[in-house]
């Protein structure tokens, strides 16, 4: 069970500053079809960060509940929190994406 009925989004927090897309891409494709993954900062990033964000949204809200079992997960040099995101209204969200933190459409968009 996904936490949040109907959602096909997940956000993973406390991913290493070195991991790239295409790393969580390859981790959690293997979870279900993605549909759109987002990573914050992104990989061309001019400034440093400590960490990273990602959100990504899954064709199939079946594949969140999977998706879950890798929190705690050692990836790269730290374990992985992996919770089930709600989407945001799309009439509300400008960028046609999925749910973003405030603080990250501030800085990257």
């Amino acid at each position: 069970m996904s936490g949040i009925p109907g959602t096909a989004v997940i956000q993973i927090t406390n991913l290493s500053p070195a991991v790239s897309s295409e790393q969580m891409r390859t981790l959690f494709g293997f979870l279900g079809d993605i549909e759109e993954l987002r990573l914050y900062p992104p990989d061309n990033a001019p400034l440093p960060f400590s960490s990273k964000v990602c959100y990504i949204k899954y064709r199939e809200p079946s594949s969140v509940g999977v998706a879950q079992h890798l929190t705690n997960t050692v990836f790269i040099d730290r374990a992985l929190i992996v919770v089930p995101c709600a989407e945001e209204n799309k009439n509300l969200d400008l960028n046609g994406g999925i749910f973003l933190h405030s603080l990250f459409k501030h800085l990257f968009l």
